[in-house]
C-alpha cells in the first residue's frame, strides 16, 4: 500500500511540477503552455491529493516535494502581491472632501450577439447597473436590447456592431464622451470618458476613463497578437498615469471586458503592475477572492472554469459587490461590480 501510494503521488506531482515551473517563470511560453496556465488555480486539487498520498507512502523526499508544490499553489491563489485598493493611502484621497460616487458596472461577451437580451436587461435593472460594456456586439443584439427597453435604463450609447466578433457597445446612464480606439487590435477596444454627477455638488463631478476590452484569444498563431493587445492596454494605462502633473492625481481608470487572460498569465500581471505611481491596478475579482469563480466556459463544455473576464480599476477606486451571473446564449458570464469613484479634486 505504501509503495503504491508513493507511485501515485509521483505520477500526480510530475505534471503539477511541470506546470508550476511555467507559472513561476514569466517567459513568452508557446500557445499550449499559455492555455494550460489558465487552469493553474485548479492545480491545488491534485497537489493536495499528492500530499495525502505522499503521507501514506511515508517517503520524506516525496512528502517534501508535495508540500512545496501545494504551498506554491496556495501562494498563487492568494498572492500577497494581488492588487488591492489603496483605501487611506496617498492615491486613495480623491479630493479634500474625501467624497466619492458609487457606480455599478457590468461587462459581458455576448458570443457573436447571441446572448439573451431580456436577461441582460433584467440584470441591468435588478442590479441598478449604470455602465454596461458588451463585447462581440451585433446589430441584431442591439435591436433586441432596444426592444427590451435598455434605452430607458441606459440612454447613452457608444456602439459599433459587427458580425465577426469585433463589435462592441457601451451603454451608460450618464453622458459618455468617446476618446478613441486602442490601435492595432483586431477586436475593437474603445475608450471614453464618463462624468458622474455629485449630488448637491453643482458642477463637481467624478470622472472616469473607461476602456471596453476584448483581446484576441491566445490560440494557434494568434498568441503573438494576444500579447500585443495586452501590451497596448499597458501603454494606455502608462500614458494615462503620465498625464498627472505635479501633485495632480492621475485620472481614474476602468478597464472591463474579455481579456482572454487570467491572473496566472505573466502578460496579464504585467498589465496590472503598470498602474499610476508604481502602484498595481486592481483586478476586482482577484482582490475579492474570486479566483474560483469562473467566467468561461458557461455553455457546458467539459473544461474547468477559468476567469478571463475582468473589472480592473485604478488603485484609488474601492470596489464591492463583485458578482458573476450566467446569461443564456453566451459562453461567458456577466461580471458585475460596484465602484466608489473619487470626486475630482
Amino acid at each position: 500500500m505504501t509503495a503504491a501510494a508513493r507511485v501515485l503521488a509521483l505520477c500526480i506531482l510530475l505534471p503539477v511540477a511541470g506546470l508550476s515551473v511555467f507559472r513561476a517563470v514569466p517567459a513568452e511560453w508557446p500557445t499550449q503552455v499559455v492555455q494550460l496556465l489558465s487552469f493553474t488555480p485548479w492545480l491545488v486539487i491534485p497537489a493536495a491529493l499528492a500530499l495525502a498520498l505522499a503521507l501514506l507512502g511515508r517517503r520524506l523526499l516525496i512528502t517534501a516535494a508535495a508540500v512545496l508544490l501545494l504551498g506554491a499553489q496556495l501562494f498563487w491563489l492568494w498572492a500577497p502581491d494581488a492588487g488591492r485598493s489603496d483605501a487611506g493611502g496617498a492615491l486613495a484621497r480623491p479630493a479634500e472632501s474625501g467624497s466619492s460616487v458609487p457606480l455599478t458596472v457590468m461587462s459581458i461577451n455576448s458570443r457573436f450577439g447571441k446572448a439573451d437580451a431580456a436577461e441582460i436587461v433584467r440584470l441591468v435593472r435588478d442590479n441598478s447597473v449604470e455602465l454596461l460594456a458588451i463585447q462581440e456586439h451585433t446589430q441584431a443584439l442591439e435591436d433586441r436590447l432596444a426592444a427590451e427597453g435598455l434605452g430607458s435604463l441606459l440612454p447613452h450609447r457608444i456602439s459599433s456592431p459587427a458580425e465577426n466578433g469585433s463589435g462592441s457597445a457601451t451603454y451608460s446612464k450618464h453622458p459618455i464622451q468617446a476618446i478613441g480606439l486602442i490601435p492595432n487590435t483586431p477586436f475593437q477596444m474603445p475608450s471614453f470618458r464618463l462624468a458622474l454627477p455629485v449630488a448637491g455638488g453643482g458642477s463637481t463631478a467624478a470622472t472616469l476613463e473607461v476602456t471596453n476590452v476584448h483581446t484576441l484569444p491566445p490560440v494557434d498563431v494568434r498568441v503573438g497578437q494576444w500579447r500585443s493587445d495586452l501590451e497596448s492596454l499597458g501603454r494606455l494605462v502608462a500614458r494615462n498615469g503620465a498625464n498627472a502633473v505635479g501633485n495632480q492625481l492621475p485620472p481614474n481608470q476602468l478597464l472591463l471586458g474579455d481579456f482572454n487572460a487570467t491572473y496566472d498569465h505573466s502578460e496579464f500581471r504585467r498589465l496590472l503592475d503598470g498602474g499610476p505611481g508604481g502602484r498595481k491596478l486592481v483586478d476586482v475579482g482577484t482582490a475579492s477572492g474570486a479566483r474560483f469563480t469562473p467566467t468561461w466556459p458557461m455553455d457546458g463544455q467539459a473544461l474547468p472554469g477559468i476567469t478571463i473576464d475582468h473589472v480592473i480599476t485604478s488603485p484609488r477606486i474601492p470596489a464591492s459587490g463583485y458578482a458573476v451571473h450566467r446569461v443564456a446564449g453566451t459562453d461567458h458570464a456577466a461580471v458585475l461590480a460596484t465602484l466608489d469613484v473619487p470626486v475630482d479634486g
